[in-house]
């Protein structure tokens, strides 16, 4: 982003689609659904940095059971608002063997990063794979795979906050929002 004024003009003009209120009671749901089905099953949880940090932050104290954490840093975007070739920062630990993995990122687009990390992780020998997404894009193509948890859907449009950015900014906003 150039600027602040640049910064505050794209959030005064967008769409406010889901309110923090709204996000919240997602986030419960979800911790909800994935208690009931990997509560006993002691997962690792990998979290993709750094759009689900927000998302992560704020599902992993409602998961009142024991897991272990660590993340993967894998990107499509960078500061673009199209997805580009995938790029590995942090894969993931050699730890995943025999474990039920849980992957935390912030939306489901196309599918093509999760379905990426899916592979990885299955390919080091895990027991189990499952993926977790605050935002799944509701797209007229098939994706290479279907999160197993979901927060919320969202339209086809270029969606920003709670974790996700437009052009850099924006990640810290409570609720989601939407370019016009």
């Amino acid at each position: 982003m150039a600027n602040v004024a640049e910064a505050r003009g794209i959030l005064n003009s967008s769409d406010i689609l889901f309110s923090a209120e709204e996000v919240n009671a997602a986030v419960d749901r979800m911790a909800a659904d994935i208690t009931a089905e990997l509560g006993e099953s002691y997962p690792l949880v990998l979290s993709v940095m750094g759009g689900a940090v927000v998302f992560t932050g704020q599902l992993l104290p409602r998961l009142i059971f024991p897991l272990d954490f660590d993340y993967v840093h894998v990107s499509r975007y960078g500061d673009k608002t199209q997805g580009g070739e995938l790029v590995w920062k942090t894969a993931p630990k050699e730890d995943v063997r025999d474990r039920v993995v849980l992957v935390l990122d912030d939306i489901l687009d196309e599918g093509h990063t999760m379905a990426a990390i899916r592979d990885k992780v299955l390919a080091m020998g895990a027991k189990a794979f499952y993926s977790g997404v605050f935002a799944n894009k509701l797209i007229s193509k098939d994706k290479p795979i279907k999160a197993d948890f979901v927060g919320i859907d969202v339209p086809d449009r270029y969606v920003f906050g709670y974790g996700m950015d437009v052009r850099g900014a924006w990640r810290n906003l409570p609720a989601i929002h939407a370019l016009k």
